[in-house]
Order: structure tokens, then C-alpha cells, then sequence
């Protein structure tokens, strides 16, 4: 069998549409349109962590837009030799600032690199076809079919498991078989790489400079009839490679298949029946099967499906971790919105945020495997430019960890590391890995520990940081400086500091776990007045502002919980004080992120409208989050459409913390569904200690919860009900502890069942 025949497997490819996966999502969330778009950022996308593809129309033509998550011109622009956190300090006190601007921030707009690249692109012919009158994307399988009027069928995806991506045309008339294949060959398009400027332009980081400026060689291009090969040379040696093929089959198609390369030829993969499109549904099915959720609002489910899907396509383990854009590079001649680069001060997190809840820990790894691997080059980085030992990361960083520079607030930030640091903290309180623990996590966060206990320093017995900022408070000034804590910084500060004495002692690690108690004791409290949080001492809140930085404790550290009297009055003052300066500055992640902030007080309805806007105003018809609001300012004056993941994701996430949180030690099922939700249902969904757990809420009273304990330990859980029984473990082995928490021991792998008293239902 020769490879193409090999590799496309037709008969497998052409029943996909037949094949049944019994479970969530439904029909009803996958992408429908009657037309290709007309625009890369409202594409379908597809993907598979490491390869993506945008599936649009331009000129006329059906256009595949290319992608590699690895594709980077890491050419340096920022000089670190000339400048360090010491200097900042310097020139803040000096009021010399713009040092800092001509250092720091001032080449990242004129200078193209470093940056993310996109590959190519693949264009058909689609002019004899008739007009579009169906185009889908089932996301239970990942495959976009496109139906013309004709009755002539294209279908494309990207192997889940193998990189690699597939298209063909089906149904095509036995009476054109010797035409319209001519017509149906794909033709590569390649980006403008080489015009030979250098880029010293000023451009806007948001729309992009040209490729142009880049100023590589131009590419070669082999065509062989039914085989594209492309080699596109970048710099200092680096290269990528392109290579389409193809084939007129018998049953009136045309099938073929896609790669690309980074550093090293093309090759097409070989699949066998079982590795070809049965491995890729069955990739698919896995992931659809970790968990699901069923809630009455159309409109949030679906967006709730679209970004799980999006997940599974932008994350693998063993694959760079998700950008700005991930693998969906911007299709329009241009950079990607910010250089498609890795922003540690929110971005980065915030797309992984759903994975834990979500009970998709795979798609975790991908980010805790990027920054471990970035642990060396992070110290170097952390000794030349904060002068200490230990462990820093980049704000803004290139593929490989190198800092890009930008605003050096928030690009070169002390306390980046706290935030990353958490998702290895989270790794662990989700799966009790307890090898992980020994192996990565507690490394990780001691190593962050070590350099934040370094890079500050004692007054008076108060632990203080030199320089204090809250993204992206005041923006580039240098009052966006604070000589106290701000309680972003702070906040991560107490939250580091915690994490390494827990790590230290569930180690045993006595000794360590008492200094970094100590260490934790020496910070000062909390900035707060009657606005609760402010932004720093002296500072409150005084505009719409859109990173929702000072309150950072409340979500995502958890370091308050809304249960505590004193913590409550804190969050309320908080949540009233955002209230009043509105949404106006707000970009679209800002209203995500603000569901799981109105979730953690209880405000269920609050938390809805949040994740209503959303979706309704800040996303595009593909679901892609557009950063500004595209009903023409109706919640924002951000206005403007750069495409990135971050509130995409942590919308997911806002919509799993109206269904269960893990709060401070223990467990809530159900604490922020609207009284208006009658019927709410989740399975799978994953709490801190290992606990895997479906609920199930009927004609507006919770029903029934189900607990498994994968690893076993004590489960402290606020249920929804005030009468309960319990099966398959006796109700006199629960303990009664405050606000309505009961507290039972289990064994691992055991599984338990808790129903309402007055209600009598069931989850298999």
C-alpha cells in the first residue's frame, strides 16, 4: 500500500459523521453557519496542540490557514545587560523613568521580533461548486464538513494524536471526475517573509507589524503534481517546512493530507487502521468523557462546549503551552496581536484554568512541562536581573522562557513566579500525585519561594518588596510603581509562602515547612478600607479598570472565603466598589474572570449575567474572544478585535465555579447556581484532594451527589441539602462540622453516594 493510501485511511475518514460517541457534548454546541467567513478570526478552527488550521474563505477561494505551535523568531530584542531591577528602583526614586521606556519597552513595537510565526497557507478552487449551504464543525470529533449546493462535500481535520491534518472532497459527479479534480488541487500560498526591511517602523503591537519586516530569504517551493513541498528559511540558520499531497480516488474523491516541520524535513506520518481516524475519534472520545455539564442556559452551554473543545485543540502534554492565540496565528499579512507571545502577568493562567475543575489534568501539563523546562534559564534570568538566588519567570516570554520585555511592570515583574507557581500547586491539590509532588511541584514552588524570601527584605520585622505594581494599573507610567505592596503582589506573596510550607510538610519536611510559616507571618496585612481592597496603601480603586488584579485573594488564590465574617465584609466592599466604576474600561477576560469572582460571594445571578455578556458581546460567531466589544460599545469602550484564548478559557472555568468550588480546605457542590436553574446537572468535575464528583439538582432542589476518591483522605463537604442520606457508607462515619460541612474519612478508590432526604433520583 503506498503512503498516501496509508495514511488517509478513506473509508474510516468518509463515515465519520456516522460514527456514535455516547457522550456531551450534543449537536446542539457544535460551530453551524450556512457560509465560510470571510474573516481568519472568525474561521472554524481546528488543532491538536502542537498543528492548527482556520478554515475560511478569501477571494473566493476555501482557505486553510496553517499553524505550528513551536514556529518562533527568537531573535533578541531586549538587552538585559544594560539594565536591572535595582536600576528600576533607581530610576522610580529619581523620577528618571525614562530610562525604564527606552530600555524596556520602547524597541517592542519597532522591532518585529521575537515573535510567533505562522506557517502557510492552502487554498482551493471552489468556484464550480455552487455556493455554500451548510458548513459545521462537530466538536465531539473535530471535524469541519462543508456542503455545497452541488452536493459536492468537503471535510477537513487534524489527527488528535499524530501531526498531521486531512481534507478531501467527496460526492464529486462521476461526469466531472476528469474536471473539476484539476480545479480541486490545493495550491499553497506562502507569507511575505522577505522584503528585506528590518523592521525599525514604529507598528501597534495590537494589530501586528507586516511580516515583511521580518526580512527573511524567500522560501522554495516544489510542486511535483500531487505533492507541494516548502521550505521557508527564518533566521540564523532555522527553517520550517511545509508539504501537502494528494489524490484522485476511485468513489469520486480527491483525498490528501498535510505538515509541517520546524528545523527538520517534512514527513508525512504513516497510519494504519488503527492509528488513522478511529485513534483520532477515540482521542476525542476520551476527552469529551472526562466530564460534562448540563445547565438551562442555552446560550452559556454552548460556549461552555466550544471552549472545552478549543482546549482539546490547543493542548497536549508534550506541546508548547498555550499562547496568546495558541496555534490559530493571525491570517491577515501581519504579526500576531502581541506578537503571539507567552504573557505570564494573566494570559497563560488564565487558559488553564478550567483544566483542573474540568477534570482535564492532560491539558494541564502542557503548561507545568513548559515552565519546567524553563526552570534553568528562569535562574539565570532571575540572578542577572534581580540580583538573588532562586526562581523568577518572565511577565512576557518568547517559546523558550526568554524575557520579550514590554512594560517592565508587569513583563519583568517580581512576582510572576507565585502566579505560575500556582498551577503546580493546583496540579497536585487536584490529583494528590504524590510522585509529582516529590518530583516537580515542590521544587518549583521552593525554588519561587526561595528568590520572593531573597528579593525582599525586613523593616521593622515587615517582610517588603522594593517595588510593587498591579497590572496593569496606570499602565506604562511610572506611577504604576508603588514603594509598598500592592495587593495583587502581595497576595501572591501570602499565597507562595503558604504553598511552599504545605508542599514542605505533606514532604515531611518539618524544619522547612516552620520557616516558610515564618516567613509567611512576616508579611503585613491586606490593604483594605471601606472600598475593600484597595489597589495599594493610599491607592483605591478610582476607574472601570480592567485586570481584576487587587483581588487576586479573592479569585483565583482563594486566600478569603466568603464563609468568614471578616473575610465577607472585604469581598462585598470589593465587589460594590467594581461595581460602581462599571465596565467601560473592561475588556472581554475581564468579565470572565468576573463570574468567578461573583461566584465565590454567592452571587449566582451576578455571576451569569457576567459569562452572558461574554459570550453575547466579546466573542466572535466562532466563539474566539475578541478582547473588545463587538456590539459597539454597549459594556466596554474597548471596541477593537485582537483574538486571544485567555477569557475564552477562563469563562469555562466561570461556569464550572457556579457548580462546584474548592474553598480553603473543603468542598461546595452547587454554591452559586441561580434559584431560576431549575435542572443542573455535572459529572466528573474534580475537586482539590482527588475527588471526582457528579451532582445532580432537579425542579429547583439539589437531588443527589456522587464522590469518588481516587487516592483516598479526609472529604470535607458543604452540601446543598440540610437532610441527606448516604449509601455505601454508614451516615454515623460523617462528623458534622461548621456552616453546614460534614467531614468523612474514605478509602481509596472508594466510591460514595449522598441523596437529598427529600428526593429520590439517581446517577449512574
Amino acid at each position: 500500500m503506498k503512503p498516501i493510501v496509508k495514511l488517509l485511511l478513506v473509508q474510516l475518514f468518509f463515515t465519520a459523521c456516522a460514527m456514535q460517541i455516547n457522550a456531551q457534548p450534543s449537536s446542539d454546541h457544535n460551530l453551524k453557519f450556512t457560509e465560510l467567513a470571510k474573516r481568519w478570526d472568525e474561521a472554524i478552527p481546528l488543532g491538536n496542540g502542537m498543528l492548527g488550521a482556520l478554515v475560511w474563505e478569501k477571494q473566493g477561494r476555501l482557505r486553510l490557514s496553517l499553524d505550528r505551535a513551536d514556529l518562533w523568531d527568537e531573535r533578541k530584542a531586549l538587552d538585559l545587560s544594560k539594565f536591572n531591577f535595582k536600576d528600576v528602583q533607581r530610576w522610580v526614586r529619581n523620577k528618571t523613568y525614562d530610562s525604564a521606556h527606552k530600555l524596556g519597552d520602547a524597541f517592542y513595537d519597532k522591532v518585529p521580533y521575537p515573535t510567533k510565526l505562522p506557517a502557510a497557507a492552502m487554498e482551493f478552487d471552489i468556484s464550480a461548486l455552487g455556493p455554500v449551504v451548510s458548513n459545521v464543525l462537530d466538536i465531539k470529533t473535530a471535524l469541519n464538513t462543508v456542503t455545497f449546493k452541488s452536493g459536492i462535500i468537503f471535510k477537513c481535520y487534524i489527527h488528535a494524536v499524530q501531526n498531521a491534518g486531512f481534507f478531501s472532497f467527496e460526492n464529486i459527479p462521476s461526469g466531472k471526475m476528469n474536471t473539476l479534480p484539476g480545479l480541486l488541487v490545493p495550491q499553497l500560498i506562502v507569507h511575505n517573509y522577505n522584503s528585506g526591511s528590518t523592521g525599525n517602523e514604529s507598528a501597534n503591537s495590537q494589530a501586528g507589524a507586516g511580516l515583511q519586516k521580518l526580512g527573511y530569504n524567500k522560501g522554495t517551493v516544489i510542486n511535483t503534481g500531487s505533492l507541494i513541498a516548502y521550505k521557508q528559511p527564518t533566521y540564523n540558520g532555522h527553517y520550517y517546512e511545509v508539504k501537502i499531497q494528494w489524490k484522485k480516488r476511485s468513489g469520486n474523491s480527491i483525498t490528501g493530507s498535510w505538515v509541517i516541520a520546524n528545523d527538520k524535513p517534512a514527513v508525512q506520518p504513516l497510519l494504519t487502521e488503527t492509528a488513522g481516524w478511529q485513534t483520532h475519534v477515540a482521542w476525542w472520545r476520551n476527552f469529551w468523557e472526562k466530564s460534562s455539564i448540563s445547565i438551562p442556559d442555552p446560550l452559556i452551554e454552548k460556549q461552555y462546549y466550544l471552549e472545552l473543545y478549543k482546549l482539546g485543540a490547543a493542548s497536549r502534554p508534550n506541546a508548547p503551552a498555550i499562547t496568546l492565540q495558541a496555534v490559530w496565528t493571525a491570517d491577515n499579512g501581519s504579526l500576531p496581536p502581541w506578537k503571539g507571545d507567552f504573557h505570564n502577568d494573566l494570559n497563560t493562567q488564565l487558559s488553564y484554568w478550567p483544566v483542573y475543575t474540568g477534570n482535564h489534568l492532560a491539558e494541564g501539563e502542557s503548561y507545568i512541562n513548559w515552565l519546567w523546562n524553563q526552570r534553568d534559564k528562569n535562574k539565570r534570568y532571575t540572578k542577572q536581573y534581580f540580583g538573588v538566588t532562586g526562581l523568577n519567570t518572565p511577565g512576557v516570554s518568547t517559546i523558550s522562557g526568554d524575557p520579550l520585555g514590554g512594560w517592565i511592570q508587569y513583563s519583568l515583574s517580581p512576582t510572576v513566579v507565585a502566579w505560575c507557581a500556582q498551577h503546580f500547586y493546583w496540579q497536585w491539590k487536584y490529583s494528590m500525585d504524590e510522585q509529582f509532588l516529590k518530583t516537580k511541584a515542590y521544587s518549583y514552588i521552593h525554588d519561587g519561594a526561595t528568590y520572593l524570601e531573597n528579593i525582599t527584605r525586613l523593616v521593622n520585622g515587615v517582610r517588603m518588596l522594593p517595588l510593587s505594581s498591579s497590572p496593569e494599573y496606570n499602565d506604562n507610567r511610572i506611577d504604576a510603581w508603588f514603594t509598598s505592596w500592592s495587593n495583587f503582589d502581595l497576595s501572591l506573596a501570602k499565597f507562595l509562602f503558604s504553598a511552599a510550607g504545605e508542599t514542605a510538610a505533606a514532604l515531611g519536611k518539618v524544619t522547612e515547612a516552620r520557616h516558610w510559616k515564618e516567613v509567611l507571618d512576616q508579611l503585613p496585612d491586606y490593604e483594605v478600607n471601606e472600598t475593600g481592597f484597595t489597589v495599594a496603601p493610599g491607592q483605591n480603586l478610582n476607574t472601570s479598570h480592567r485586570h481584576m488584579s487587587p483581588y487576586m485573594a479573592i479569585y483565583p488564590l482563594a486566600l478569603l472565603d466568603y464563609n468568614n465574617p471578616s473575610d465577607q465584609t472585604i469581598i462585598k466592599n470589593s465587589l460594590q466598589r467594581i461595581e460602581e466604576k462599571g465596565t467601560k474600561a473592561w475588556c472581554g477576560y475581564s468579565f470572565s474572570w468576573m463570574a468567578s469572582l461573583y461566584a465565590r460571594a454567592y452571587e449566582a445571578d451576578k455571576a451569569v449575567k457576567q459569562l452572558q455578556i461574554f459570550a453575547s458581546n466579546f466573542c466572535s460567531p466562532n466563539s474566539f474572544h475578541l478582547n473588545g466589544d463587538q456590539k459597539g460599545g454597549q459594556y466596554s469602550n474597548f471596541t477593537y478585535r485582537p483574538f486571544t484564548l485567555e477569557g475564552n478559557f477562563a469563562f469555562a472555568e466561570g461556569v464550572q465555579e457556579l457548580l462546584l468550588q474548592s474553598r480553603r480546605g473543603y468542598i461546595e457542590v452547587f454554591p452559586a447556581v441561580p434559584a431560576s436553574w431549575q435542572n443542573v446537572a455535572f459529572n466528573n468535575l474534580r475537586a482539590e484532594g482527588a475527588f471526582v464528583i457528579s451532582a445532580k439538582k432537579e425542579n429547583g432542589l439539589a437531588a443527589i451527589i456522587k464522590v469518588h476518591s481516587e487516592k483516598g483522605g479526609i472529604l470535607n463537604m458543604k452540601l446543598p441539602f440540610k437532610t441527606w442520606v448516604s449509601k455505601n457508607i454508614p451516615h454515623a462515619s460523617f462528623k458534622t462540622l461548621k456552616n453546614g460541612i460534614v467531614s468523612v474519612t474514605l478509602k481509596k478508590g472508594q466510591t460514595i453516594v449522598i441523596e437529598n432526604a427529600h428526593k429520590s433520583t439517581g446517577i449512574k
